[in-house]
């Protein structure tokens, strides 16, 4: 049986290219493999390390290797971007990869279970149909508006805007038509949505650490469950800071010579966690007045000093580190941290 030192997969639809290495400084075995046969070649191979870019379908494949024995690691794609060489294709793209894999700073993504990709599933068509609600709604405020028809922006408003364009007798029958459409379209939506919240709430249910982050202020079942689903071990980082900077809630640095320079937030992390954290404190922020406690101490000390969109970010930030801190130790929120009440004057 054939021993590798690591092997670098650049993955594909159908055609798979393989990277390998017996041992450092040898020629590397360059081998294309077909759908059918991928399994195959590593099922005839001693357990190695296999390296591959987190894109898609990537888990799956992950999950497949290290079922057969194999330890599998999965890359951030812009990671490997550096180690290609001039030109691209896919031999390129794999040997990058194994020569990637074998710094001792690289980064890796962990393999994320069955269960974590159908929950992520839902959050993530959640998230498209919401865009496409949106899309539709404006489409309808913007036709009913060639006609001087208009209404209050909100998703609440929209039954009020339908009630408009139905009841106005300056609309021809072609155009009350497209209402109706619309109509059914929008009510269409709003069941599928409807539909796999409550699906989410069922899986949050069952969820003990999904439960756990639940009572955080802020944090609701939408939340806690999106964390649990792109989170599978918090062990992975190696501190708050470090899964705060991975969702991208950290100040981005350009610091040269000594001198430390530091910007706006680096976004450059989970977009979706981090729009949900910055939605929740800009909820928690609202209530502040309210509350009593070191948290809202420090918000309102901020507060005093920043403007409120830059100490929702930073509340944000540390929502994110509380959140790691009780996924990492399993303790619960301690209220009297944002506690309801009236604040002292």
């Amino acid at each position: 049986m054939k021993s590798y030192i690591r092997i670098g997969v650049d993955l594909a639809k159908n055609v798979f290219q393989v990277h390998a290495l017996s041992e450092e400084g040898t020629p590397a075995l360059q081998r294309k493999l077909s759908r059918a046969k991928f399994l195959d070649f590593f099922q005839n191979i001693a357990p190695s390390q296999i390296g591959m870019e987190a894109c898609a379908t990537a888990h799956h494949w992950a999950r497949a290797l290290q079922a057969l024995g194999h330890e599998v690691v999965l890359i951030p794609p812009a990671y490997t971007k550096p180690y290609v060489k001039r030109g691209k294709n896919d031999a390129v793209d794999a040997e990058a990869i194994c020569e990637a894999m074998s710094r001792p700073g690289m980064r890796f993504v962990p393999v994320k279970t069955v269960d974590q990709q159908a929950l992520l599933g839902l959050h993530k068509q959640r998230e498209l149909l919401i865009k496409q609600q949106t899309m539709a709604v404006n489409a309808l405020r913007a036709f009913l508006a060639e006609f001087g028809l208009i209404a209050a922006k909100s998703i609440e408003r929209v039954p009020h805007l339908l009630a408009i364009g139905r009841e106005s007798k300056m609309l021809p029958a072609t155009a009350k038509a497209r209402i109706e459409i619309d109509a059914e379209v929008l009510c269409t939506l709003a069941k599928a949505i409807d539909g796999l919240e409550q699906e989410i709430s069922r899986h949050h249910a069952c969820n003990p650490v999904s439960q756990l982050l639940d009572g955080v202020p802020g944090i609701g079942t939408l939340i806690a469950s999106a964390v649990v689903a792109y989170v599978p071990n918090p062990e992975h980082f190696r501190s708050g800071r470090d899964f705060s900077a991975w969702l991208g809630l950290t100040p981005r640095e350009h610091s040269s010579g000594g001198k430390s320079k530091l910007g706006r937030i680096s976004k450059q992390g989970n977009p979706y966690l981090r729009k949900l954290l910055v939605l929740a404190a800009t909820s928690l922020l609202r209530v502040q007045p309210q509350r009593r406690g070191p948290l809202a101490e420090w918000v309102r000390e901020l507060l005093a000093r920043k403007p409120a969109r830059l100490v929702t970010v930073a509340l944000a930030n540390r929502l994110a580190r509380i959140l790691w801190a009780m996924m990492k130790s399993g303790e619960e929120f301690r209220m009297i941290i944002f506690a309801r009440g009236v604040a002292a004057a």
